[in-house]
Parts: C-alpha cells; structure tokens; sequence
C-alpha cells in the first residue's frame, strides 16, 4: 500500500517508516499539515496515518477539511490523547480508527490492513483465486496449500493485486505502491516485479494488458 505518515515526533516517525517499508509498504512521512496537504494533492494514498498535535495546526481540522472536500481516503488517529470524548471527536470527524500513544507497532500493522480491507470491500482477510489463497491479515500466500515466499516489493505488489482482483492496475498506480518520495524509480521495475510474482504464483493468474497495466484475474 502507498501510506502517508503525518507525525512530528521524530523518533516514533522514523520508526514507524521504517517498520512499514520493511513490510513493503510505499510510506512518505510529513511532519506538517502544510506538506501532508501538498503531498496529498500530488499522490493518491490508501491510508493516512495521523497526528493530531502537529506543529502549524490540529490534526482533527486538518481531517474534517479532507472530507468536507469529498477526500475519503482511509485515516487512522495516532496519538497521546487518550480521553473517550477525544477518540469520539476523531472518529466523527472521519477518522475510521484510533491507536493511542505508545502502541505496538505490530497492532499498527493490524489495523491498517483492516482498515484497508474495510475500504476495498473485502473484510475477510482470507481470499481465493483459483488454486491461490492470500491472508491479508497475516500476510501470507499459499499456491497449491503451499507456502509461497515472497519480498517485502513481491507482497506489495500481489497486495495491490489482491485489494482489487479483477481489475486492470496501470503500471505508475504501481508504482506508487512500490516507492515511497525520493526513491529512484527504474524504468522496468513492475515488469521485473511482476515476471518474478508469476514464477512463484503462476503466469495465469496475472494478465498482461499492453499499454495499459496488469490484471488479477478472478
């Protein structure tokens, strides 16, 4: 998934990135509402992950401005303020969960997947495709009822699949799910991707669509 990290704490920022893209996460980490905004005007993100006392405002305006303009992208709070009625004004603001300062990041990693599962239709974390089964959840995939082993860029890549089965992916929505800002993007890297994925999960299950993306199919 491409991921936005909108933290000042220097510290849980750089851990929290970190652990993400060894989880083959695309995350860019903001540190103002300032730079999230423009951030989110130039990348489509599948998830926010949100501070609420930021250094040029408050977490909660900045969210009800995002869906006052019709931005439905999946937020989940990350903060210290642990007080019910602070969670309640989160969530009715839009947020679509709260995790509160110190937390576990492998709970962090829990929720965003189904929260993601939320959005794409599909809360089961368990899906079938043909002779393939993928478990979201716990980030596994099995061909045949046998384990296949995948990078951190190989699940990144079957997730985006996965997430929306069926339907035809274009290279650079691929892309974003790869990289995270400031990363040297080379030119064949889904092609690469992709062959690798089809040798390990079959070439029948990823169709190629010339000139226009790639397709899990159904």
């Amino acid at each position: 998934m491409r991921l936005l990290l909108i933290e000042d704490e220097t510290v849980l920022g750089n851990a929290v990135r970190d652990n993400l893209l060894a989880q083959g996460h695309a995350t860019d980490w903001v540190e103002t509402i300032s730079d999230a905004d423009t951030a989110i005007i130039t990348t489509p993100y599948d998830v926010l992950l949100l501070d609420l006392n930021l250094p040029d405002g408050h977490g909660i305006d900045f969210l009800r401005s995002l869906r006052k303009q019709g931005n439905e992208t999946p937020c989940i709070i990350l903060t210290a303020q642990d007080q019910v009625t602070d969670r309640i004004e989160g969530l009715d603001a839009g947020a679509d969960d709260y995790l509160v300062k110190p937390f576990d990041l492998g709970e962090l990693a829990a929720r965003l997947s189904s929260v993601a599962r939320r959005y794409a239709g599909s809360p089961n974390p368990l899906l079938r495709i043909a002779n393939m089964e993928i478990d979201l959840a716990k980030r596994q995939v099995f061909v045949d009822q046998q384990l296949i082993e995948l990078t951190a860029r190989e699940w990144a890549l079957l997730d985006q699949f996965a997430r929306h089965p069926g339907i035809t992916l274009s290279k650079p929505r691929l892309e974003e799910a790869l990289y995270e800002f400031g990363a040297e993007i080379e030119s064949n890297t889904v092609e690469v991707y992709v062959s690798r994925l089809r040798k390990k999960i079959g070439n029948h299950l990823i169709k190629t669509l010339r000139g226009i993306g790639y397709r899990l199919e159904e």
